[in-house]
């Protein structure tokens, strides 16, 4: 972890006039991070928990999957968004 941080802040030249730009970068590469995790999480949940109903009531398997399908693009969506604030934020920084 202390390689990456320092792999980071090395990379990041500081913006004219703000001293704490390195750690406003590093910042937001970690809620990057944090971000696809609980994305990923979500989505497997979501995933597995479907498949655990549709193996329970067959017959629902098309709701639940078209449920699924609608929960897992409403986390990508929001998931697109937290990404594009954070890259924002690294480009406007630098």
């Amino acid at each position: 972890m202390d390689y990456l941080s320092t792999l980071v802040l090395a990379a990041a030249e500081p913006a004219a006039g703000v001293a704490g730009a390195n750690w406003a970068i590093l910042g937001a590469v970690v809620a990057c991070g944090i971000i696809i995790v609980g994305a990923a999480t979500g989505i497997a949940m979501i995933g597995g928990r479907a498949v655990d109903s549709i193996a329970r009531q067959p017959e629902a398997g098309s709701r639940i999957f078209m449920a699924m399908i609608l929960a897992a693009a409403l986390i990508e969506g929001v998931t697109f968004f937290a990404l594009l604030i954070c890259f924002l934020a690294v480009f406007w920084l630098k």
